[in-house]
């Protein structure tokens, strides 16, 4: 325990709860894409799958870490883990929400050609991302960091000027 808290700089027990989420998270990700591929196996070939994904995407996902963090600037190796998470619940929550939001102001497939509604679908999609990263983003302690973050993706799109 000593050299994963060494190698990822965690200096006070509190922190530990980041590396219990990302792994939590993964082996979540990991039986809900076993349950795409194998729904309507038997649980214990679902969870198998799930075991024998759950290595690979652990390593590369450990690969990522390795590029991104020379490219981001954090304090500490643990605070990437924070980051990964933000990005994970922002993406899932963005489609959430802005589903409800398109069927309130009457978008729906039904009513719209389909290419026109998955390009509204996208750019709600969008729009809401932006919002719930920062909003996220300070919640996990991390507001800063996806502040300048969303500051850059907004400069590239043209929206945000220096």
């Amino acid at each position: 325990m000593k050299k994963f808290k060494e190698h990822w700089e965690i200096q006070q027990n509190w922190q530990l709860i980041f590396p219990i989420l990302g792994l939590v998270g993964l082996a979540y990700s990991c039986f809900r894409l076993a349950n795409v591929l194998f729904g309507q196996s038997n649980i214990y070939i679902r969870v198998l799958v799930a075991v024998v994904l759950f290595l690979p995407l652990l390593k590369f996902i450990l690969f990522l870490f390795k590029k991104l963090e020379k490219k981001w600037v954090l304090n500490y190796k643990w605070e990437m883990i924070r980051v990964f998470i933000v990005f994970a619940i922002t993406g899932s929550s963005s489609l959430v929400v802005g589903r409800p939001i398109m069927k309130l102001i009457g978008i729906t497939k039904d009513n719209l050609n389909i290419a026109v509604y998955w390009f509204l679908f996208l750019i709600t999609g969008l729009i809401f991302y932006q919002i719930l990263l920062v909003t996220f983003g300070w919640l996990f302690g991390q507001f800063s960091f996806f502040w300048e973050f969303e500051k850059k993706m907004l400069r590239r799109f043209g929206f945000f000027k220096p």
